[in-house]
């Protein structure tokens, strides 16, 4: 029976059909590792590129921080376009291994490729500062690009493995957590490991700076990527079988699905706000400890605070089931606002180590209760378009995640670079660069505590709108009588 969703009053919360049973719709856990191993994959190196590219940029290369701030306001420019473009390909995409899976097979290699040059200095370029500008573009922007194609089925698919909202929150639990996973192994991993290899190789640079070491360890990582990425790909299968997944949806109906969207609105501003936010810290994170706490070594150590996630992370299934998804990530919100708190007042104790450490400990637990639960809300807003408005685009819809991290990355990245430049940051690859100007070291703080606090609080506060919690069981049932109606006839 067909009925006039305009006339629920959705945004109140009051549904005058009474909720139904949805049907178990189970993932098999080889599937739901499977699945995880695709985010895995993406954060294994891509973490790294978010976290020390500029730093390899500014203290290998010796690139001047203006400069990058230009790469990134490109870059945010392209994101604007490719997330949705990759999106609609997704819609328009029919093959044996369904929309959005082969994805993984045919554009992991290139990426990885591209991740590796981002991290390497080939002798034709370190002469000539226009050539070292022209390389980490295309090789930024290629990274970039790639990553989309890659990332955004990781989202798109999941409405796909299952029609069942619970079963959607242990798949993307289970996600997130071999995400973390991958940060918090390798991460920490990252400065030793270039030390290592540039001591390895001898290339005359000391410490961080070694081209070489992080070239190797790129490569390695690269590799991890892609055998992580084939796994999931060959491990996994699209069974959530709909009229619309069945065609090709143009972008004339794809973009109905966002009328009237209200959840897919809140949740793609903070994916844009949140995002942002976190790029700003983590590349600002080296900075800090480098020069305005002289410990760079504590900084790489702080991130072994990202195995925090993994335990927070798993709880996710338990806490959604007793407060719900919105009441669970706002805990994670308010969390990562305290540990920024923390940070400004250890700055007031003279840079106190201990309170130091409770911050990252605050901002890795609370991290742990949000990043699962983002795109678990991003399918449920798939199927609000659908419920709402008669049309189901995965492709089109889960883009806007990658579009809006990305620009939000972007754009924060370059916002960083930017008040590094104003602060007259001194880009040196000299073994001996380890003091910077007073100018410098209040940007790089800015950067670390207080820009990153003002996008936290923003996304709380859309958070809170966002009352997705009340109807998704009706909701979900009726979209399966609905589907199972469909395919009948």
């Amino acid at each position: 029976m067909e009925q006039n969703l305009d006339q629920k009053n959705v945004a109140g919360g009051a549904i005058s059909t009474p909720a139904k049973t949805v049907r178990a719709n189970q993932v098999p856990w080889k599937e739901r590792i499977a699945y995880a191993m695709s985010d895995f994959g993406c954060n294994t190196v891509f973490q790294i590129l978010g976290t020390y590219f500029l730093v390899f940029c500014t203290d290998t290369l010796g690139v001047a921080a203006a400069a990058t701030a230009g790469l990134f306001a490109l870059t945010a420019i392209i994101d604007s376009v490719d997330g949705i473009f990759w999106g609609q390909l997704i819609d328009r995409t029919h093959t044996k291994w369904g929309k959005s899976r082969p994805y993984w097979l045919w554009f992991t290699i290139p990426f990885a490729i591209f991740c590796v040059m981002a991290f390497s200095a080939p002798s034709f370029i370190m002469g000539s500062e226009t050539a070292k500008i022209v390389w980490i573009y295309i090789a930024y922007i290629g990274a970039k690009v790639l990553y989309s194609a890659i990332n955004i089925p990781v989202t798109s698919i999941l409405p796909a493995l299952t029609s069942n909202p619970k079963e959607r929150v242990t798949l993307s639990t289970i996600r997130q957590f071999f995400g973390n996973f991958g940060s918090a192994l390798f991460l920490p991993l990252t400065l030793p490991a270039v030390i290592f290899f540039g001591g390895l190789m001898g290339d005359g640079a000391s410490g961080s700076k070694s081209a070489s070491g992080w070239t190797i360890w790129a490569i390695i990582l690269g590799v991890i990527t892609i055998i992580a990425m084939f796994t999931a790909f060959f491990g996994t299968k699209e069974r959530v079988v709909t009229r619309d997944s069945k065609r090709s949806v143009p972008m004339r109906e794809s973009v109905k699905a966002i009328k009237g969207n209200y959840p897919w609105f809140i949740i793609i501003f903070i994916n844009f706000v949140f995002w942002g936010a976190f790029a700003i810290r983590s590349s600002a994170l080296p900075y800090y400890f480098k020069y305005n706490l002289g410990q760079e070594a504590l900084g790489s150590l702080t991130l072994l605070g990202t195995t925090l996630q993994l335990a927070t992370t798993a709880l996710v299934p338990f806490f959604v089931g007793k407060i719900g998804k919105r009441n669970t990530m706002m805990i994670g919100m308010i969390g990562t606002i305290v540990s920024q708190l923390l940070l400004f007042f250890s700055e007031q104790m003279g840079g106190n180590v201990s309170v130091i450490l409770t911050a990252v400990v605050f901002f890795y637990l609370s991290q742990g209760l949000i990043g699962a639960l983002i795109a678990v809300m991003l399918s449920d807003a798939v199927d609000f378009g659908e419920w709402k408005n008669g049309i189901r685009a995965e492709g089109f819809v889960t883009s806007f995640s990658s579009f809006s991290a990305k620009l939000g990355m972007g754009l924060g990245s370059m916002l960083l670079s930017a008040v590094l430049a104003m602060g007259h940051y001194i880009e040196s690859t000299g073994a001996n660069a380890t003091s910077q100007p007073d100018t410098a070291l209040n940007a790089i703080s800015l950067g670390f505590i207080w820009i990153p606090l003002i996008g936290y609080i923003l996304s709380a506060i859309a958070l809170y709108f966002n009352n997705l919690d009340k109807f998704e069981d009706q909701m979900a049932s009726e979209l399966d009588e609905k589907h199972a109606r469909e395919l009948s006839e």
